[in-house]
Order: C-alpha cells, then structure tokens, then sequence
C-alpha cells in the first residue's frame, strides 16, 4: 500500500521565511555577516538599491563566491541603520533553498508579506538570492517591477552569464545590472587590514597631476602580492588558512566545476563537457601566452568553430578575457588570428595546478595576468597588447577616437630592466618612438624611479605598486561615473 504524501506546508515555508529574515526581531542581520568588511564595491552597490527612480529592479551579477550573497546583507543592514525603511519591510529569500521550488516571484512576495505581518507591498524592499535557479527568472521580475512600482527588487546570481543574458533581452529599461567581479589587489589589501604597507603620493602623468602610491616596505608588499596571485580573488579565501592548504579542492569544486559542469551546459547546450573542462585547463596553463585558434585546436584536437564558441562561453562566464594584438604603428590587425587569453583572476591557476612561489617559471606569467585582471573591471574599455616581427609591447591603451596609442606598459618581475634599460627594453623604446609617446611605465620586483631613455621617461614601478595602482583607478573611476 503506498503512502500519500502531503505537500509542504505553508506554515512551514512561512517558519523558514521569518528565519531568513531575523531582523524582523532584532533589527540586525546575523554577526556573522555584519562582523565581515564591505567590499569596496559596495559604495557604488549602495546607491542603485536606495533609489526610487527611475524605478528599475537592481541585478547583481558575477562570478561564484566573490561576495554577493554578503553584499545584499551589508545593504539590508544600511538599509536598516539609515531608517530609510520599516524593518518588517525588508525581505530577503534564497532562492536555491528546496521550500521554493516552482514557486512564482510573486506567490514568494505574498508569502513573505504574510510572515513579516506587514501585507501593504509599498515600501518593501526585497532581495532574492541565487535568481538564477528559478525558470524564467527574468519574465518573473519584470512581472514584479511593473506590478509593484512602489516596492524595489534586488536580486544575485552567480551564472554571470546567464544573468547578463536574460538581462539585456528582458530586462531593458527594468533592470539595473551590476557586475561585482573579482577582489582587486587594492580591494585585497583593505580587507586584510594590510593598508599601513600604501602611502599615496602624486605623480605628473601624460601632463597631469594624478594619484600615484608608494610602499612602506615593498618586500612585505610583495609577499602579500604573492598570496593574492595564489588565493586572492574570493573573500573566503583569503580570511581562511584552511582552505588555502587545499585552494585546488575549494575553488575548483565550488567554482570552476559548477561553472563548467552545471551552468555553460544548461545555458548553451554544451554536450561534452568534459572537452569544456579540458581546454578550459589548457588555456589556464598556456595563460599570458599568445595563442591562435590554429595552434589551440592543435593542441586539444578540438576544432576550430567549438573552440572559437567554448572562448565565447567562458568569457560570458567571467573566467577569461581575451586580449587582442596591434602592430608596431599601433594599428589593427582586419582579421585577428593570434590573441592572448588571460584569467580574470589569478588564483584560478593555484586551483587547477598548485600555488606558486615567485621564482616559478610561470609566475611572470601569473603578475602579467593580475594585472590585466586589474584592467578587466574597466567595463568599457579593453587594452591591447602589441608584436611585430622583433618585439612586443605588454600593455597598450588605445584611443578609439584618434586610433593612436594613450600610453604603453612593460609588464617584469625582474629588476633587469631598472638595471640595463638600453638592452631589455629595445622594443617598449622603439615603440614609444615610432608611436611619438614621451612617457612609458616599467614594472619590476622592487626597484622604483623614474628615467630619461632615448627620449622616453619611463617611470619604473614594483609590480605589486602597479596592479594596486590599477586596482584602486577602477574603483575610482566608477565612483566618478568613468567606465
């Protein structure tokens, strides 16, 4: 005889709703969360939640574990510290908890009405965790904000590309979006309480005044540098010395797995992901490298036109970012068949293979892609790198107006070039030449100052000075309306 089984209660979903939500009670969030440092992104998080106009529901997107879930916290809490609102009328629901399944937005926002005992919907402010597991999140949404123009929605998820997606088709002139990527090495710093190490300083660059950072001890600086390179990029990681003596065990299982495995297959198709997780490690290990799709299909025995989709998919995902060439004059190539591929955050190696130390063979490499993981939280611009037949530039920044070079950067972690800049920097000089750049930066391991070369100033910098430099620019940048 089988049993008949009984549906959920709904007092029960109403139990797990006002548990969720303790700060009906105590107006405060859980000390777990409220004793964690804000990220730095928060400042510019904040201001799309509290605003009522336009009226738009706020979608806060990126990467797994890289703090969104303790974001939305940190904003309940202001929200409550502020008094901007009654605290019965701020909500928040997880989405990926098994109490909701097949549940509409809106049947969710009913319940949670009837748990706080507040059932009037204006006012309410209401955050919807891991979005992504509900089907058809982004039709739901739009429902609500055009339902409910009083009441404001703000939801996370961690299938970044999923979210942007849906987002762009559904969402327009409704959705907000906001990217939280990453830890930068400036962000790493100030949540390791490690900022005694920065001094800021002003430096005359491209004929202005601007913001520029010195070191109190740069051997200290680079030995945190070296730990943000292997474990950096997820505030969990860096605050937890067990999970760095198994980094590989934490971030590929929890991140890069379920990225690879669970959300590029269900959003794109992807039958074979083993292949996906195969090139996605060989791309990890060729990472800084210039590749083509001729010798990357080569080397993985995976054709072209897939690869050319899986670089697509992963980049949508926020694992890599690709990073196209110019020549020596600076200009494009019509058809670009050699790029390079970096990480959008350097640990993401320690996972797949083991930390590194700073006399690797790779960990050149590795500086290379920090830095450029700096430049990636730029959202509307994207440098280049340039390679002629006899030299290559690291770094370039175009001007897409004027299609002529701003600046150029040499990426080192050796003193050589401080040392005997005429023999190891023959092709930055030629460039700065050929291109009519008077100024020029350098990066090393620890030497710094600035030198007059064939004409060129170039400014030597520590490596770990200029990607926090870069790291502390996008933040700044944003809050200044610069993307």
């Amino acid at each position: 005889m089988s049993i008949k089984l009984k549906p959920i209660s709904g007092e029960l979903k109403l139990d797990r709703i006002r548990y969720e939500n303790p700060w009906w009670l105590s107006n405060e969030i859980e000390s777990q969360y409220k004793e964690m440092k804000s990220r730095l992104y928060f400042d510019l998080f904040y201001p799309l939640v509290e605003e009522t106009e336009p009226r738009r529901a706020v979608v806060l997107m990126g990467p797994r574990r890289v703090g969104k879930t303790v974001m939305m916290y940190h904003t309940i809490q202001k929200l409550l510290d502020q008094k901007v609102v009654d605290k019965n009328k701020v909500c928040f629901i997880n989405i990926e908890n098994p109490l909701y399944f097949n549940m509409a937005l809106e049947e969710l926002f009913s319940l949670a009405r009837s748990a706080s005992g507040v059932s009037s919907p204006a006012g309410y402010y209401v955050f919807f965790d891991e979005i992504q597991y509900l089907t058809n999140w982004e039709i739901h949404l739009k429902v609500l904000v055009d339902s409910y123009p009083k009441t404001k929605f703000i939801v996370s998820g961690s299938a970044a590309a999923a979210l942007k997606l849906k987002s762009s088709e559904s969402g327009a002139g409704r959705f907000t979006d906001f990217l939280l990527p990453p830890l930068t090495f400036h962000e790493y710093i100030h949540l390791k309480d490690f900022n005694h190490l920065i001094t800021q300083t002003k430096t005359t660059w491209k004929g202005a005044q601007t913001a520029w950072f010195k070191t109190t001890n740069i051997q200290e600086l680079n030995k945190h540098f070296i730990d943000y390179i292997n474990y950096g990029g997820y505030p969990e990681v860096i605050f937890s010395e067990k999970i760095q003596a198994n980094v590989g065990r934490y971030i590929k299982s929890d991140i890069i797995d379920k990225v690879l495995l669970r959300d590029l297959p269900s959003l794109y198709g992807i039958q074979n992901v083993q292949e996906l997780n195969t090139f996605f490690t060989m791309l990890v290990y060729y990472c800084g490298n210039e590749v083509s799709l001729e010798s990357l299909s080569t080397t993985s025995g995976v054709n072209k036109l897939t690869l050319k989709k899986y670089i697509e998919y992963l980049e949508a995902a926020f694992l890599i970012k690709p990073i196209s060439k110019i020549d020596d004059c600076a200009k494009k190539f019509k058809r670009q068949t050699n790029y390079k591929i970096y990480l959008t955050n350097p640990s993401l190696r320690s996972a797949l293979f083991s930390p590194l130390t700073a006399t690797d063979d790779s960990f050149p490499h590795m500086v290379e892609t920090a830095i450029f993981a700096q430049w990636m939280h730029r959202i509307y611009f994207t440098p280049w790198y340039a390679r002629w037949k006899d030299g290559e530039v690291d770094l370039v920044g175009l001007d897409d107006k004027k299609l002529k070079p701003m600046w150029a950067v040499e990426i080192k972690w050796t003193n050589k070039p401080f040392e005997n800049p005429y023999d190891e920097l023959k092709s930055l000089l030629y460039f700065c030449s050929k291109n009519k750049l008077k100024e020029a930066i350098v990066t090393t391991i620890d030497k710094d100052g600035l030198k007059l070369i064939n004409g060129v100033e170039v400014k030597f910098v520590p490596s770990s000075i200029y990607t926090y430099i870069v790291g502390y620019n996008s933040i700044e940048n944003k809050k200044a309306g610069i993307f």
